[in-house]
C-alpha cells in the first residue's frame, strides 16, 4: 500500500492526539504521513514533539508534519479529522455557567439545552470553512468529525458543503463495555444495535452470544433494587472509564434505567449525558436529591481534571527521556475504532461501526437527511447505512422531537439570526419561557463575541 495520508485539524487535543498516534503504531497497517493543525503554534509545537518522539521510539513508518495553516497539510489529504473547540475550555465552561443564572442547570453543555446550542452558533461556522478547504483541497478524502456538539455540525457541514463528513464517538462503544461490565461477560461476546441522536442512542437489540439478555438485565436490576433497600447505595455520578471491579449499580443511572424498564432500550452513554434530552424531568437541574452540573456529575470538576491530563500528555514532549509506555497502550477514548474503520474503508472490508450519518431510509418515518447515530458499513464504496428494523414507539418519537430544535440550531447558526436561536432554546424544552431564551441569547453573544461572527 502506497503511504496514505492523514490530517488532523485541532491537534491541540492532546489526548485524542496520542491516543490516534499510538493506534497507528500498534496497528502497523500501512505507511502513513500524520499532519498535525492546531492554530496555538505553542501547543502545536509541544504535541508535534510527542509524536515524533513516540514514532522514533516505536521506529515506526510514519511521518509526522505539522503547520497552524490548515491549507499547507491537505492537499493529498486521504482522511480528514477534526477535534477542535472554538473558545476551548473557558468557552465551554462559560456555556454551562451562563444558564445557571436562569434556573437552568447542565451536567455537560456540549450537545443540547441552551450550553449545546451556544456551542454550535461558534462551532458551525469555522466547521464550514473547514468543509470548504477540503472541498477544494482534498475533495475525495474522508472527512471525519469528533467535535460538538455532533448531530448539529454534521447537519450543517452536510447542509453548506458537498463534502460527506462522518460523524464519531465513542459513546456505543462505552454503552456496550457498560451493559458487558453489568452482565458479567467479555465485551467481545455482547452484540448492540444502537440508533438515535449522538449522546442519546438507544441500545435497544443487546445479545450475548446471539441470545437477547434484556430479561437478563432487567432481573440484574430488580435485585439491585432489593440489595440497596437492605443496604443503601451511595450514588457514583462520574465513572467514565469503569475503573471499579465491581458490577455498576443501576443508581448511579437511574434515568437510564427507568427508561430500560419502560422501553427496553438504554442511552449508550447514560445518565451524565441522557439527563440532557429530558429537561422537563429535571426543572431547576433537581436530579435524584443531588443538582445538576454541582455535585451531580460536576462540570468544572471535568473540566479541571481534563486540563491536568492535558498538561501531563504535552509535558512528555520535552527534554530527552522516553515516552512512558502508558502512552502506546489501547486506551478508551475517542479514537477507539478509527484505525480500523478506515482499514475497513480502503480494504473493503465491510465492517460495522456506529457512525453519525444522513439516515437514508434507516428508520423509517424520519427524514432521508436528518443525521442519525446509527450503524454504517465501511465499503470501498463509503459508507452505507443499515437499516434498524425494530426501532419503534417512543425511543423513536423522542429521536424525533428533538430532531426539530436541531434543525433551527443549525439555521440559527447559518444565518446569524439571533429569533432562531431563541426559538431554538424554546424547542429544546428547557426554557419555557421566550423572554429568558431571548436573554440567554444576549448573554451568550456578550460573553462570546469573539468567536460569533455570524452576529455581528
Amino acid at each position: 500500500m502506497e503511504r496514505k495520508k492523514i490530517v488532523l485539524i485541532g491537534a491541540g487535543s492532546a489526548v485524542f492526539t496520542k491516543g490516534l498516534i499510538a493506534d497507528f503504531i500498534e496497528s502497523g497497517f500501512g505507511k502513513w504521513e500524520i499532519a498535525l493543525c492546531d492554530i496555538n503554534g505553542q501547543i502545536l509545537d509541544g504535541i508535534t514533539k510527542l509524536a515524533k518522539k513516540m514514532v522514533e521510539q516505536k521506529n515506526a513508518d510514519i511521518i509526522i508534519s505539522s503547520s497552524t495553516d490548515r491549507t499547507e497539510l491537505l492537499p493529498g489529504a486521504d482522511f480528514v479529522v477534526t477535534t477542535i473547540a472554538v473558545g476551548g475550555r473557558r468557552a465551554w465552561e462559560r456555556d454551562v455557567q451562563i444558564p445557571r443564572k436562569y434556573g437552568i442547570y447542565q451536567p455537560v453543555g456540549d450537545s443540547i439545552m441552551p450550553g449545546g446550542i451556544s456551542r454550535a452558533q461558534r462551532m458551525i461556522p469555522v466547521m464550514i470553512e473547514i468543509a470548504k478547504d477540503v472541498e477544494k483541497y482534498c475533495p475525495d478524502a474522508y472527512f471525519f468529525n469528533y467535535s460538538n456538539p455532533m448531530t448539529a455540525i454534521v447537519t450543517a457541514v452536510r447542509r453548506a458543503t458537498n463534502v460527506k463528513i462522518i460523524g464519531l464517538c465513542h459513546g456505543v462503544i462505552y454503552g456496550e463495555k457498560y451493559l458487558a461490565k453489568m452482565l458479567g461477560v467479555d465485551v467481545k461476546r455482547l452484540k448492540t444495535v444502537g440508533c438515535g441522536l449522538n449522546h442519546l442512542t438507544w441500545l435497544y437489540d443487546i445479545r450475548v452470544d446471539g441470545k437477547d439478555v434484556r430479561q437478563e438485565l432487567l432481573d440484574i436490576v430488580a435485585k439491585q433494587k432489593e440489595e440497596n433497600e437492605k443496604n443503601p447505595h451511595v450514588r457514583n455520578f462520574f465513572n467514565p472509564l469503569l475503573e471499579d471491579k465491581e458490577i455498576p449499580n443501576h443508581m448511579d443511572n437511574p434515568l437510564s434505567w427507568e427508561l430500560f424498564e419502560r422501553y427496553l432500550g438504554l442511552p449508550a452513554v447514560v445518565d451524565r449525558h441522557a439527563v440532557e434530552f429530558f429537561p422537563e424531568r429535571f426543572p431547576h437541574g433537581e436530579y435524584y436529591g443531588h443538582q445538576l452540573g454541582i455535585d451531580a456529575f460536576p462540570i468544572e470538576e471535568v473540566i479541571a481534571r481534563g486540563e491536568t491530563t492535558y498538561n501531563n500528555m504535552l509535558n512528555q514532549g520535552e527534554g530527552d527521556e522516553e515516552v512512558e509506555a502508558d502512552l502506546f497502550k489501547r486506551a478508551d477514548g475517542e479514537h477507539e475504532q478509527l484505525v480500523e474503520m478506515i482499514k475497513s474503508l480502503i480494504l473493503d472490508e465491510r465492517k460495522i461501526f456506529s457512525v453519525n450519518i444522513p439516515n437514508d431510509g434507516a428508520v423509517k418515518g424520519i427524514a432521508d437527511d436528518a443525521v442519525l447515530e446509527i450503524p454504517g458499513v465501511a465499503t470501498g464504496l463509503g459508507f452505507c447505512s443499515m437499516t434498524c428494523n425494530g426501532f419503534e414507539g417512543p425511543m423513536k418519537d423522542i429521536i424525533i422531537k428533538r430532531l426539530t430544535s436541531v434543525d433551527l440550531t443549525v439555521e440559527a447558526a447559518l444565518k446569524g439570526d439571533k429569533k432562531l436561536w431563541a426559538d431554538a432554546m424554546m424547542l429544546d424544552g428547557a426554557v419555557t419561557d421566550y423572554k429568558v431564551a431571548e436573554q440567554l441569547v444576549e448573554d451568550f453573544i456578550e460573553e462570546h463575541k469573539d468567536y460569533l461572527p455570524q452576529y455581528k
